[in-house]
């Protein structure tokens, strides 16, 4: 056992910040691939920056899912690695590669056949061809993706989140030249404008580019030999242990996966609107993201280090880390949300110069600051229950909550289908009050969930991951 860390906030900050900086510059160059395409092509035309969100919301609805299973890897090998088995964390690295070779297969199937989600969004006919398009390059893609999300989820779980953020922002680098090249054409050389498939295959080209170094990296840099990752006994498909993180990952992966479809079929239903109020959306949408990076990075780092802490024995540590990482998640996303509703007119002009679609994002951005404060609280809550290995209540209190409120409840709102609702709250505005209120409740609910989980851990041992469970 580790000896006991100082526990105060003011350490725990200390603690979870320099973890925390890389995990968010590394989101943001993740982000920044769709703000690119988002800005490219909402230049390019109204009918792809339509045709982006829906074939966005549809692949997000897959990838994410797919990857919060993979990422059982995280909690699993945060545990063993505080607990100094480095060994059998290098087996569960090797067995969260074979699950994720397995969900991709599943992933690039649905993302092939789209119909669902052109059923969803009743897109036109020119939408759709785009969307198709567009969701086979990142077919393509969604192998490496995934790939690439164990070598990201065994990376921060072992502290060392700037490996990753360096192969992030070398993908960026290789996205960027590529999607303006693909988007608009470039006659000189005989590429065509692609427009929004144009975004497609360049996230394809430049994920298996940054997945590749990832694999040259895991076999030549010295800091992963202390894993085994070489030895034969651990590469080998281990039964237990592929169980071990489904148990951990199904749960985790519904969770994300509602979490996330309930914010990305608001552009789905919000299509039905018509290409302005979902191009509206989109750049709101994408707004929200970003903002949402940081505590998205906080509640990263304090998983990670809540993990490690449970691993080495040191349960008052982790649970002061898990109060302190939220308290800093929630103060830090009030703040930033307060700036930018204040300065929403300045930051939209950014985005575009097209007074229609301005006009239809900036009542969406009145609910930033409330918005992403409640997200905040609920994502770094989710975030150190992983780290306890707890999953399956919060999708619970997601479904009620982000689907049931946010989806449902926006439903009703936008479309007015009980009639009387004020003509402020239909539209898109609709599904934003209630996702708002959606995502308030799942964070009180996640919160009080977290209160009780860590009272009754209070006195009780936690064993570390195991490959049997």
């Amino acid at each position: 056992m580790t000896p006991a860390a100082p526990t105060g906030l003011r350490a725990s900050v200390q603690r979870i910040l320099p973890l925390a900086w890389p995990l968010f510059i590394g989101q943001l160059a993740v982000l920044a691939f769709a703000t690119i395409d988002t800005v490219l092509v909402a230049r390019h035309s109204p009918t792809d920056l339509a045709a982006l969100a829906v074939g966005s919301a549809s692949y997000i609805t897959v990838f994410i899912g797919l990857m919060g299973v993979v990422l059982a890897i995280s909690p699993t090998v945060g545990q063993l690695y505080g607990a100094q088995r480095l060994h059998e964390a290098g087996r569960q690295v090797w067995q969260a590669l074979w699950l994720a070779l397995g969900c991709a297969v599943l992933g690039c199937a649905v993302l092939a056949f789209p119909a669902p989600f052109l059923a969803l969004s009743k897109a036109g006919p020119e939408v759709a061809d785009k969307v198709r398009g567009y969701l086979l390059a990142l077919a393509v893609a969604l192998p490496a993706s995934l790939l690439f999300t164990v070598y990201r989820g065994f990376n921060n779980a072992v502290s060392r989140p700037k490996a990753v953020m360096a192969l992030q922002l070398g993908g960026l680098a290789l996205k960027v030249p590529l999607s303006l090249a693909l988007v608009s054409g470039v006659p000189a050389l005989g590429i065509p404008a692609l427009g929004v498939v144009g975004c497609g295959i360049a996230t394809a080209v430049a994920m298996w580019a940054q997945t590749a170094v990832a694999v040259v990296l895991l076999r030549r840099d010295p800091f992963y030999q202390r894993f085994d990752l070489l030895a034969p006994d651990v590469r080998r498909p281990h039964g237990p242990s592929i169980r071990a993180l489904l148990r951990l990952g199904i749960p985790m992966g519904l969770g994300i996966g509602v979490e996330v479809t309930g914010f990305a079929f608001m552009a789905i239903f919000i299509s039905r609107l018509g290409a302005t109020p979902v191009a509206g959306h989109q750049i709101a949408a994408n707004l929200v993201s970003l903002l949402f990076m940081l505590p998205l990075a906080l509640g990263n780092a304090s998983s990670t280090l809540v993990a490690q802490r449970i691993g080495a024995g040191d349960l008052a540590d982790a649970r002061c880390l898990c109060w302190h990482g939220l308290q800093l998640g929630v103060g830090l996303a009030a703040l930033v949300g307060a700036a930018v509703f204040v300065g929403r007119e300045q930051v939209l002009q950014l985005y575009t110069s097209n007074p229609a679609v301005v006009a239809a994002a900036l009542p969406l951005l009145a609910w930033v600051a409330l918005f992403h404060t409640v997200d905040a609280a609920q994502a770094v809550a989710a975030f150190v229950l992983r780290a306890w290995r707890i999953a399956t209540l919060p999708t619970l209190i997601y479904v009620l909550a982000l689907w049931g409120v946010g989806l449902g409840g926006g439903h009703l709102l936008a479309f007015n289908l009980g009639g009387g609702v004020p003509a402020d709250w239909q539209g898109a505005r609709g599904f934003w009050i209630a996702s708002t209120a959606g995502l308030a409740l799942s964070a009180v609910g996640l919160v009080a969930l977290l209160a009780w989980v860590l009272h009754q851990r209070g006195g009780a041992a936690v064993r570390p991951a195991a490959a049997g469970g």
